[in-house]
């Protein structure tokens, strides 16, 4: 299990208005990305390298 203490988790800017129906994402940790549910802040999370979170990000950001 990966050790998330001292996480620092945010929201993007984007996320408001739709009900807290988001995701949070900590970028602060050495070598790793973490992603949660907002709603569950105790629940299980998600753990990326950080190149390929960017690749993601990247993606995500794209046309496709």
């Amino acid at each position: 299990m990966t050790d998330l203490t001292g996480a620092v988790w945010r929201k993007s800017t984007r996320s408001g208005g739709n009900g807290g129906n988001c995701v949070e994402v900590a970028t602060n940790l050495p070598s790793i990305v973490a992603v949660r549910d907002s709603k569950d802040l105790e629940g299980p999370t998600l753990t990326f390298d950080p190149a390929a979170w960017r690749r993601f990000v990247a993606y995500a950001r794209s046309d496709f």
